[in-house]
């Protein structure tokens, strides 16, 4: 047990950052080539690798796991192998598109016939491994292996994440950007190289000076979104108005680790960022349900033993942490010293049209989209603000704080559940956001919702002549380049029976428990 408290393994050290891999669940996404030939590399010599390198800086491969939405139970484990080897394939890849720009240079059809040829064989095995699994499960193999195999060089600039600047951020068609004063919205434009060397306390990767918003000249919007396509809170003075508050601390134990058991089961550094755990405390890649079950809770409540999880922050102001040259760490461009946040408030509301039912054990919930930046916005739910400034919310900035405000990052999870699964192919169908007049759509029933609320005493970064200086940023996929778009948040419900029959009677009453 463990893998966490700082504990990683002795292969993952000493890995350098030029060599690391940019991984993508479901070997899908965009992997960003590191053109740095070394880590003292000019930025002047790098652009000039950039030019005569045939201009291919990143690889862009299908998702393929956000095509497998009806993988048999039978069939999961298997898939989940195949999955982290498309995972490997793509990251040599990667490697190899770095460290062979002389060649690439020399020979404008390498980057085909050398990096993207070979890849697409060994990817179209690998799929067909997958459909066979599913099949013999009695499942319908994935469609087109061909062209899910198939994957490009992208040139240096930032591809097009066909989201779109104000794109809702969730599936129901929410427009959470409307009054929020965000200037040019996430500037999913911009080139690569602008977040690649920023010195002055940035790190290679992001973020950069327009990731950041004075949340002073931000106009009031509402609060925190992420609940429904009217951006209302899932609760209100109708239905089931209750509240249950579940106390499980700031994680002082130092909890971590680079795994996710939710996406990656099975998979080290399946998340390739660090991950605060509270509650529950033995969460990695190979935790089972049962050990969950008998493991200790950092909640007061012992009755919960749910696992609540997100991305770490970091103050990247040059100082190294524990896992500066690991995996999950510096190794993958999250750098600086990890924040413990000062306050963990995790509060579980109501449907303003109904009661709610108990949340299934072990039903897996995520929302926010760690691959946001390239994925799109489909699945993003992010809100950043300051204490004190809480009625404006943004989605796609980090806040500047003034003096004596902390950041607040919310998370306000999905609140219909489809009545059967606790988790889904995909991580997303078994659970959806209300509708805009607060029901739950297609048969699927209300339960609480997870809120969760971080605060952190971070020194409010400064912009000096374009750069950021000593700015944070959430730990995430190297690709993602830092981006507050990206900020996401995970639960897993192990709430004992009698417990979890407890939170929905405080709620469906209209009572303030905790």
């Amino acid at each position: 047990m463990g893998r966490t408290n700082r504990k990683r393994r002795s292969t993952l050290a000493n890995r350098a950052i030029a060599a690391s891999a940019a991984l993508a669940l479901g070997g899908g996404g965009l992997l960003a080539a590191n053109i740095y030939a070394s880590a003292g590399e000019n930025q002047d010599s790098t652009q000039n690798a950039q030019t005569t390198a045939a201009g291919v800086a990143t690889i862009k491969c299908p998702d393929v796991g956000q095509q497998l939405t009806d993988v048999p139970d039978g069939a999961r484990a298997g898939v989940d192998q195949e999955l982290a080897k498309l995972d490997q394939q793509v990251t040599e890849a990667y490697k190899r598109l770095a460290d062979t720009r002389q060649a690439q240079a020399g020979d404008s059809g390498y980057v085909d016939n050398a990096i993207l040829g070979p890849l697409k064989s060994k990817r179209t095995a690998t799929i067909d491994r997958i459909g066979i699994n599913i099949q013999r499960a009695g499942g319908q193999p994935p469609q087109g292996a061909d062209q899910l195999a198939q994957c490009e060089g992208v040139p240096a600039e930032q591809p097009d994440t066909a989201a779109g600047e104000g794109q809702d951020q969730n599936n129901d068609g929410q427009d959470q950007g409307d009054g929020q004063n965000q200037g040019d919205g996430q500037d999913q434009g911009q080139d690569q190289g602008d977040g690649q060397d920023q010195g002055d306390g940035g790190q290679e990767g992001g973020p950069v000076a327009a990731d950041f918003q004075d949340i002073t000249q931000v106009q009031p919007n509402g609060g925190a979104k992420g609940v429904g396509a009217n951006g209302l809170p899932a609760n209100g003075d109708t239905g089931s108005t209750g509240t249950f508050t579940t106390s499980c601390g700031t994680n002082p134990n130092d909890n971590h680790n680079s795994d996710n058991v939710i996406v990656a089961p099975g998979v080290d550094n399946g998340a390739q960022h660090t991950h605060d755990y509270v509650g529950n405390q033995d969460n990695n890649a190979f935790t089972s349900d049962e050990q969950f079950l008998q493991a200790d809770t950092s909640c007061e409540n012992q009755g919960d033993k749910s696992s609540y999880y997100w991305p770490v922050l970091r103050l990247q102001n040059g100082e190294d942490e524990f896992d500066a040259n690991e995996l999950g760490g510096g190794a993958e461009g999250n750098i600086g010293p990890i924040q413990e946040a000062t306050q963990a408030e995790l509060k579980f509301v109501g449907n303003k049209t109904s009661d709610v039912v108990a949340m299934p054990q072990a039903l897996r919930i995520i929302t926010g989209d760690a691959k946001a930046f390239t994925n799109g916005l489909a699945n993003a739910n992010t809100n950043w603000s300051c204490t004190g400034f809480e009625d404006r919310q943004l989605t796609d900035k980090y806040p500047i704080c003034p003096e004596g405000s902390s950041v607040v990052r919310t998370s306000n999870f999905q609140s219909c559940w489809d009545g059967q699964n606790i988790d889904s192919a995909n991580h997303r169908t078994h659970v959806a956001f209300v509708q805009e007049d607060g029901t739950c759509a297609n048969g699927f029933q209300a339960i609480p919702q997870l809120q969760a609320r971080l605060v952190y005493d971070v020194p409010a970064p400064q912009i000096e002549n374009g750069q950021v200086v000593n700015p944070f940023a959430v730990d995430g996929f190297p690709t993602e380049l830092h981006k507050p778009i990206t900020d996401h948040n995970d639960f897993i419900n192990f709430f004992d029976e009698n417990t979890m029959n407890q939170v929905v009677d405080c709620i469906n009453s209209g009572q303030d428990c905790q």
